[in-house]
């Protein structure tokens, strides 16, 4: 079991609070959001009033998780302190800035619970919980133990959904045997692996012509560096066409990633505005994802990572630049070594 530093630090803070937000990244993904339901269930147990914000819409592979629906997308004016989850970067909370209520977390106290093991950029935290481990939900696990929180069972199912989504289904490099010692505790309470797994395979279901579309993704996309490099754009119409239905990069972006020869794969999403978004998968043994993201601003892990543009630069720049910078990741691998980012 982990021995946090800050874990008194954060019962202390937690105790003090009646009312508590929790935050989601403007990226939210399946330990971002599981680890915020299960915080959820953590802290309903300690008699707190708690409510999840995330600024941008969940994505729609994310809503079998119940629960999902209870996220909000205004961050409430009262509530006594917030915990920022699954990030440690200013970039990924825009949202707050563009409706002006970053201050709002900033005039409270603020726990930030993390596990990129990088440099945390969010200025205003009061406590910074940020260790090596494949999943945030992870790291909420380790803290229940040290600080004796409850976890009831949707707790337990989430904080599994959290690890198993992050690491791939224990597949990563960052899997450890600590990871897997915490999958057998949280079955041996009664948590059923299948039931998750048969509720994701669910979700995956999708309408005819999302099939189609993804053929029409697949032929557009662009090899680079000897095929090392697989790259696809996708336009604002497209976008707001189809993300009601499904996130489109990943319609696409593991195929990218099986095609022979190729390292990694990248899809960017070019907004109305001129916002460039792109999401990153790296292939075992070339985990560069995390480290490309930083380059741009953003951050990750070594084999999924993402970073945002809102500069106004054009997208042939961005695209070109990221070439350059993923094939010398590529060639020196001491640059894009597999550790967690």
């Amino acid at each position: 079991m982990a021995n946090y530093p800050e874990a008194e630090q954060i019962a202390s803070i937690i105790e003090s609070a009646k009312t508590i937000v929790v935050v989601q990244a403007d990226n939210p993904d399946s330990d971002s959001l599981a680890s915020s339901l299960a915080l959820e269930q953590i802290l309903g147990d300690m008699g707190k009033d708690t409510t999840l914000y995330c600024g941008v819409d969940l994505p729609s592979y994310l809503m079998y998780l119940s629960g999902a629906d209870r996220v909000v997308s205004e961050l409430p004016s009262n509530f006594d302190a917030s915990i920022i989850v699954d990030t440690g970067s200013d970039a990924l909370l825009e949202q707050l800035n563009k409706t002006n209520t970053k201050s709002w977390l900033a005039s409270r106290p603020a726990i930030v619970i993390d596990h990129h093991s990088t440099q945390p950029t969010i200025s205003f935290a009061t406590v910074t919980c940020n260790h090596r481990a494949v999943a945030t939900g992870e790291i909420i696990y380790e803290l229940s133990q040290q600080l004796n929180w409850p976890l009831n069972e949707a707790a337990r199912e989430f904080i599994a959904i959290s690890i198993l989504g992050d690491s791939l289904g224990l597949t990563t490099e960052d899997t450890t045997a600590r990871t897997i010692h915490i999958m057998a505790e949280l079955v041996d309470s009664g948590v059923s692996l299948a039931k998750i797994e048969n509720a994701r395979r669910e979700t995956m279901r999708r309408e005819p012509e999302l099939i189609h579309y993804k053929g029409d993704l697949l032929k557009r996309v662009e090899f680079h560096a000897d095929n090392k490099i697989a790259m696809l754009s996708i336009p604002w119409e497209e976008i707001e066409k189809y993300s009601p239905l499904y996130n489109p990069p990943m319609l696409a972006i593991d195929d990218m990633r099986l095609t022979k020869n190729t390292d990694v794969a990248i899809v960017f999403k070019l907004y109305k505005d001129g916002k460039i978004t792109a999401k990153i998968r790296s292939n075992y043994g070339k985990g560069i994802a995390g480290k490309l993201a930083e380059h741009f601003g953003g951050g990750g892990h070594a084999y999924a990572a993402g970073f945002k543009i809102t500069d106004g630069r054009q997208y042939e720049d961005i695209k070109n630049e990221t070439i350059r910078v993923a094939q010398d990741l590529l060639n020196n691998p001491g640059d894009g070594k597999d550790e967690a980012v």
